[in-house]
This record gives structure tokens, C-alpha cells and sequence, in this order.
């Protein structure tokens, strides 16, 4: 799904968020936007995805003005920081939510959280609770519970802000492979700038609500070596 983001503003009050965003983000790109704490990234995430609205400007998927759509329709899957995973369900519980909430017939259910168990490599935690897993567990089934409704975007707010850096690293590699073999088109929000560079096709620099910068990894190592 193509993306196009158009004369977009927000304001809490006074405060500026978001300050006239032009951008578009291309069907199947994976796209990292990286900047400070409070310079908009994460409430352009929450924009694109219906859970917040923008004060001035428009947000068009795949040429639909999203302000007629709903959440559900917008296609899109989220993933938070903190893995929002629910601790009384299973694992297999979790990554089926968002089907059985859409009243998915209980065989198609069950064969895609089984898909999304391998593509994930936890098939034998199915059983298991979020609380008996590993943080880049947690996040996989994150992940995967995201993808099981078959977004045209995927929207990753911090992902791996809250792991050690090891499992940071082994995550991205993670990410990138995931996202070669599904190419859907992904948004992620990070303040790492070395993971911008190893995961993304393209890096976007929001400073103070504006877009600062933007270009191909290669493009932006030395100006993200300046910050």
C-alpha cells in the first residue's frame, strides 16, 4: 500500500506536534523514522493507523482518503514498544486475537496462527504465557499477532527499544529478512540511528514536528553521525 501524506499538522493545545508533513512512503518500502523524544514520530504512527486525528491535512491509503475509513479498514497492523501482549492468553491466543475479533471461522484461525508460529520460530511455545518468554520472544509474538489479519502496512512504534543490545541486533536482522519475504509496507519509529541504517531502504529525520531530512541510508550516514 502506498502512502501519501499531505499537508498534515498536529496540535495538542498550543503545542505544535506535527507541523505541515509532506511525505510519501512507496507500497512495500520499510521505512524508519528517526528523531528525539516529542519530535512527532510515534503520533505520525498513530495517525496513519486511526488512533489519533490530525488537526489540519490528509493521510491517503493506496489513494482513500483514510478519514473515511475505519481503523479495521485502514488495513493497517501495530506494533508497540511494550509488546501489549494480553498475560491470561497463550501465546497461540495472542497472535489469534485479532481474527477471533473479526469472527474468522475457527479452522482459518487456527492454520494461520499456526503459519504465523513458524514464521516466528516459537511453534513450540504455542502453549506457553507472554510471561514465561524472553523479551525478543514477547516482541515476535508482537509481531506476529500484527500480521495475522494480513495488514497492507505494518507500523512498529520503537520495537525493540526495550531489549538489550544483542537481541536489538539479532531483531533487526530479523525484521529485514521478515520484511524481504512479506513485503509489506512498514513504518518504524526508532532514536538508533545505527539500526535506521541496518534496517531501512529509506530514513525520515522529524526535528520539532518537521520533517529535517530524508534519503537512502547511504545518503544519511554522515548527517545521522552529526546528531
Amino acid at each position: 500500500m502506498n502512502i501519501l501524506i499531505e499537508n498534515l499538522s498536529k496540535r495538542f493545545g498550543k503545542f505544535e506536534v506535527l507541523d505541515n508533513i509532506n511525505l510519501e512512503i512507496k507500497t512495500n518500502s520499510l521505512v524508519a523514522l528517526v528523531g528525539s523524544s516529542g519530535s512527532g514520530k510515534s503520533t505520525l504512527l498513530r495517525i496513519i493507523a486511526g488512533l489519533e486525528t490530525a488537526t489540519e491535512g490528509k493521510i491517503w491509503l493506496a489513494g482513500q482518503n483514510s478519514d473515511a475509513l475505519s481503523i479495521q479498514q485502514r488495513g493497517i497492523g501495530f506494533v508497540f514498544q511494550n509488546y501489549a501482549l494480553f498475560g491470561h492468553m497463550t501465546i497461540a491466543e495472542n497472535i489469534a486475537f485479532g481474527l477471533t475479533l473479526r469472527n474468522f471461522p475457527n479452522p482459518r484461525v487456527e492454520t494461520r496462527v499456526r503459519q504465523l508460529l513458524h514464521l516466528i520460530q516459537l511453534e513450540e511455545f504455542a502453549k506457553s504465557y507472554p510471561a514465561q518468554l524472553s523479551g525478543g520472544q514477547r516482541q515476535r509474538v508482537a509481531l506476529a499477532r500484527a500480521l495475522a489479519t494480513e495488514p497492507k502496512v505494518l507500523l512498529l512504534d520503537e520495537p525493540f527499544g526495550a531489549l538489550d543490545t544483542k537481541v536489538r541486533k539479532e531483531l533487526r536482522i530479523w525484521l529485514r529478512t521478515l520484511h524481504e519475504r512479506l513485503g509489506i509496507t512498514t513504518l518504524f519509529v526508532t532514536h538508533d540511528h545505527r539500526e535506521a541504517a541496518e534496517v531501512a531502504h529509506e530514513i525520515i529525520v522529524f526535528e520539532k514536528g518537521r520533517v529535517k531530512q530524508a534519503g537512502k541510508p547511504k545518503q544519511m550516514i554522515s548527517y545521522l553521525k552529526k546528531k
